[in-house]
């Protein structure tokens, strides 16, 4: 009884060895009498107990891990302390267990090197420029490296770049100047923009004004050309009546009789506007005009 019950016992412990379950994003690498034999896919998969054993179990997913800081010298020698994180994941089990001793430590020495070389080509002011010209360098680097190790790099990001004190006082004044000089030049420029617009509205205005000082004279040449017109039509106009009357009957007695009207009236009254009375030289004939006038007169009344 107590033979059977042992038999038992060893049956499930063999049975329990031999039976292993890989989780899912996983592989486990089993050696057969300290060699390599086979990589263990996720999900249930049987081992020979006491014969085979799981020597390595790896995490398939991407892992991220955080860089240490490191201090790393530019090309104009200037100090920089540089802090980073990177992302990795094992590709190829077999070669993740023997290919090298510690692929985690190997990853994170290279990225440093290969940190502190990219770096130390560039000045300081590249460096936070071309951020993503570093981490692609230092991605490249690490996954050709990384090949023979079974891991696949798939990104490195720099988190923070921290130059020493004095530097960042200095960088800061220069941005502080660099913001001040821009403000000066916005300034003139807009002094300038408003010195611009006052003389292109001051020109517009007098355009506008000698446009319509053109206007007015236009207009009043027109005015005065109407006017002129319509003064020569009116005297037109009255010499086709005189003219007309002059041609009727009576007309040439009545033209007499209006000449000698005025004549008598401008004669009385030279002579009464003044002391002195200018006659004519030959009164003989000044006396003929008169009766002449007279004449016509009578006639005509």
């Amino acid at each position: 009884m107590e033979i059977a019950l042992l038999i038992l016992i060893a049956v499930v412990i063999f049975i329990a060895k031999a039976l292993k379950v890989v989780p899912q994003q996983s592989a486990w690498v089993v050696e057969r009498l300290g060699k390599f034999h086979s990589v263990l896919s996720p999900g249930l998969n049987i081992v020979v107990p006491f014969i085979d054993r799981i020597a390595y179990r790896h995490l398939l997913k991407e892992v991220p891990m955080d860089v240490p800081s490191q201090i790393c010298i530019t090309k104009d020698n200037t100090q920089l302390q540089v802090d980073g994180i990177l992302y990795f994941q094992v590709t190829d089990p077999k070669l993740a267990s023997y290919g090298t001793s510690d692929y985690v430590f190997a990853i994170t020495q290279l990225a440093q090197t290969t940190l502190r070389s990219v770096i130390g080509k560039m000045e300081l002011d590249k460096t936070f420029e071309e951020r993503d010209d570093i981490n692609r360098a230092v991605v490249d680097a690490l996954d050709e490296a990384a090949l023979s190790w079974g891991v696949k790099v798939l990104r490195y990001e720099i988190k923070d770049l921290t130059p020493p004190k004095e530097i960042l006082h200095a960088m800061q004044a220069q941005i502080t100047a660099e913001r001040e000089k821009r403000a000066v030049i916005a300034t003139s420029e807009g002094k300038q923009q408003e010195q611009v617009n006052l003389a292109n509205g001051a020109r517009q205005a007098a355009i506008a004004k000698s446009e319509g000082e053109k206007q007015a004279a236009i207009n009043n040449a027109q005015g005065q050309a109407e006017a002129i017109k319509a003064v020569a039509d009116a005297t037109a106009q009255a010499i086709r009546t005189v003219a007309a009357a002059i041609e009727a009957p009576g007309g040439m007695n009545a033209v007499n009789l209006k000449v000698a009207e005025k004549y008598v009236e401008a004669f009385g009254n030279v002579a009464k506007e003044g002391n002195t009375l200018i006659l004519p030289g030959n009164l003989a004939d000044m006396g003929s005009l008169v009766a002449a006038a007279m004449s016509v007169v009578k006639a005509q009344k």
